[in-house]
C-alpha cells in the first residue's frame, strides 16, 4: 500500500518502543500485520523493510495503522492503539474517536481508553466538537441488531477483582453526589482523570468472566455520568462520544436496560438540544424495544416519560398523552420498598417525572399544568438535588411568563438564581438564558430589569 510521510519527517519512536518491549524483529512485525489483514479481507504484503520505512517516519495509508496496533496488540496482550503506535497524526483519523459503536469486546475497550486519553490531553478535534446528528440514530441501531457478547474475560494484565469494581461504584456514587450539590465543573476533571489513569489499566487487565461483567457494567456507568457532566459543561459534541462509549460497555455487560437508560435518559436529551424532537421519541422507542422485559417499571416509566418529551416537543397532544400515561401507570407499579431497581435508576421517582412533564406541557403551551407539575417537581427534589431544584425552579419561572405572571416569575427566578450560584452548571444557566429570553416582552417592566440585573452580576 502507498504510504504517506509524517509531517515534519521523524523517526517514530513509540513504535520502536512497543517493537522492543514485544521482542519482536521488523520481519516478525510484518508478518504478524499480513495475517491480521488477512483476516480482515486484506491482501497485505508487508516486509522487514516496510517496517524500517515506518520507524523512519513513514506512516501507512487507510486501515493499515489500526491493523498494525491490533498486531502489536495480540503481542504484548493488551490493546494498543494507533496514537500509541504514533500513527494518529491525521486530524481525519483522530476526529472520529468515541463516535463508533465498536463491533468488537477488544475494539470497544480501544475506544473507550482512547476517548479518555483524548480528552485528558485536550486533544483539539474535542474542543467545542458539534452534536453529530447521524452519530444519535446510528449507535442506537447497531445497539439493537448486535447479538451478546460471548465473553469479555482477559488473561493477560494486572488482576483486577470484584474489589476493584466495588471501587469504581461506590466512586461513581460519591461522585454522583458530588455533581448533584456543586455542578459538574467541579468534579468532571476528576473523572475524566480517573477513567484515564485508573479504569484504563483495569480494562486492559486480567479479569474472570464474571469480574469483567461488573466491570463493564460499572465503567458503563461512570463513562455515562461523564458524558452527562461535558452536558452540564457545555460540551455536547464531547458528550456524545462519551454516551455512545457508555452504550458499547453497557452492552458488553450484557445491561439491556442500562443500554436503554443511556438512550432514553442520556442521548434523547442531545437531540432536544439539536432541535430534533423525532429523535428523542426514536431514541425512547429503541430504549423500550430493546430493553423490553429487562428492566424493573421504575424504567419503563422513565422510557415513556422520555418519548412524551420527544412528542411533546413535536406538538403531538394525542400522542404524548399517551406517553405520559403510560409513564404514570408504570411509576405507580414501581414498589417504593423493594430494593430490585438497580442504582441507576432509583433516583427516579415522582418528582423526576413531575419534572419532565413540566417541560412537556411548557413546550405544548399549557402553562398552567406546567405550573403544578414544576410545583411539584421543586416540592419533591430533596435539598441534595441542588442543581435539579434550581432547574425546576427555572422552569417554573417559564411557566409563570407563559400564565402572564411576570412578577412571580421573577421571583422564582432569583430563587433559580441563587440556587445555580452555589453551582458550576451551564445546564443551569441555560435555563436562566431561556427565562429571560421569555421575559424579553415585558422588557421595559422594573422587576424584569432588576432581574436582568441580578442575572449580570451573578455572571460576573
Amino acid at each position: 500500500m502507498a504510504a504517506r510521510p509524517l509531517v515534519p519527517r521523524q523517526l517514530n519512536e513509540r513504535l520502536q518502543a512497543l517493537i522492543q518491549e514485544a521482542g519482536c524483529s521488523n520481519a516478525g512485525l510484518a508478518r504478524r500485520v499480513n495475517l491480521v489483514g488477512a483476516e480482515r479481507g486484506l491482501d497485505l504484503r508487508y516486509d522487514k523493510t516496510s517496517v524500517a520505512r515506518w520507524l523512519r517516519g513513514q506512516q501507512p495509508r487507510g486501515r493499515a495503522p489500526g491493523i498494525i496496533a491490533e498486531a502489536l496488540g495480540r503481542k504484548l496482550g493488551r490493546t494498543i492503539t494507533v496514537d500509541e503506535v504514533g500513527m494518529a497524526n491525521g486530524r481525519n483519523l483522530a476526529a472520529g474517536v468515541g463516535l463508533q459503536f465498536a463491533p468488537t469486546v477488544p475494539a470497544a475497550i480501544e475506544q473507550a481508553c482512547e476517548l479518555w486519553r483524548s480528552d485528558v490531553g485536550h486533544r483539539d478535534f474535542l474542543s467545542g466538537a458539534a452534536v453529530a446528528a447521524s452519530a444519535l440514530v446510528e449507535p442506537s441501531r447497531d445497539w439493537l441488531i448486535t447479538g451478546p457478547d460471548a465473553h469479555v474475560a482477559r488473561t493477560s494484565g494486572a488482576r483486577v477483582g470484584i474489589s476493584d469494581v466495588t471501587a469504581v461504584r461506590e466512586l461513581t456514587t460519591a461522585l454522583v453526589d458530588l455533581d448533584r450539590r456543586f455542578g459538574s465543573g467541579h468534579v468532571r476533571p476528576v473523572v475524566v482523570h480517573y477513567l484515564d489513569s485508573v479504569v484504563s489499566v483495569m480494562l486492559t487487565g486480567s479479569y474472570r468472566e464474571e469480574v469483567g461483567r461488573r466491570l463493564f457494567a460499572a465503567v458503563a456507568r461512570l463513562t455515562e455520568l461523564a458524558g452527562y457532566m461535558a452536558v452540564d459543561t457545555g460540551e455536547p459534541g464531547l458528550a456524545q462520544r462519551y454516551y455512545i462509549q457508555a452504550l458499547r460497555l453497557a452492552q458488553a455487560a450484557g445491561d439491556r436496560g442500562y443500554g436503554g437508560y443511556v438512550l432514553a435518559a442520556s442521548m434523547s436529551h442531545l437531540a432536544a438540544q439539536l432541535g430534533n424532537p423525532r429523535e428523542i421519541a426514536q431514541l425512547a422507542r429503541a430504549a423500550q424495544e430493546g430493553a423490553r422485559g429487562k428492566v424493573p417499571p421504575r424504567a419503563e416509566a422513565m422510557f415513556f416519560a422520555a418519548e412524551a418529551r420527544g412528542h411533546a416537543l413535536m406538538g403531538d397532544a394525542g400522542a404524548f398523552e399517551s406517553a405520559a400515561g403510560r409513564a404514570e401507570r408504570a411509576l405507580e407499579r414501581a414498589d417504593p420498598e423493594a430494593d430490585e431497581d438497580p442504582e441507576w435508576i432509583v433516583h427516579f421517582d415522582a418528582a423526576y417525572l413531575a419534572d419532565e412533564m413540566a417541560h412537556c406541557h411548557r413546550d405544548l403551551g399549557r402553562a398552567e399544568a406546567a405550573v403544578r407539575a414544576a410545583e411539584g417537581a421543586v416540592a419533591g427534589h430533596p435539598e441534595p438535588r441542588v442543581r435539579r431544584r434550581a432547574i425546576g425552579l427555572a422552569l417554573l419561572a417559564s411557566a409563570r411568563v407563559q400564565q402572564r405572571e411576570v412578577e412571580q416569575a421573577c421571583r422564582t427566578g432569583v430563587q433559580a438564581l441563587e440556587l445555580l450560584g452555589t453551582l458550576r452548571s451551564s445546564r443551569g444557566a441555560g435555563y436562566l438564558d431561556d427565562l429571560r429570553e421569555r421575559l424579553q416582552p415585558y422588557a421595559e417592566e422594573a422587576v424584569v430589569r432588576e432581574f436582568g440585573a441580578r442575572m449580570e452580576l451573578h455572571a460576573a
